[in-house]
């Protein structure tokens, strides 16, 4: 459901491009205003923190001309006294120094 409403986004959708074998990942192209975008979703099944931290490796390795690269997805809301976060929060980070 993620990856149907990501590729919604998009102004126009481009081709598939070739995808190499050892790829497992679901890709989309497109366009948004006048940028290029991929959008790329994980295999069926695959799960958890490590399977999601490979992506930008991967990502990087087909698509070296990338300049900027957004994780998004879901998790469960943990409110707390110093974090009331959600579930359908919208949580923006910061890069590391």
């Amino acid at each position: 459901m993620e990856l149907a409403a990501a590729a919604e986004i998009l102004d126009e959708e481009h081709q598939d491009l070739p995808q190499d074998s050892t790829d497992t990942n679901s890709y989309f192209f497109g366009r948004v205003g006048e940028h290029s975008v991929v959008v790329v979703c994980l295999p069926a099944g695959q799960l958890g923190i490590s399977s999601a931290a490979a992506v930008p490796s991967q990502m990087k390795s087909r698509f070296p001309s990338i300049r900027f690269g957004l994780m998004v997805g879901i998790g469960g809301g943990v409110p707390s006294v110093e974090a009331d976060i959600r579930l359908g929060d919208v949580v923006i980070s910061q890069p590391f120094a």
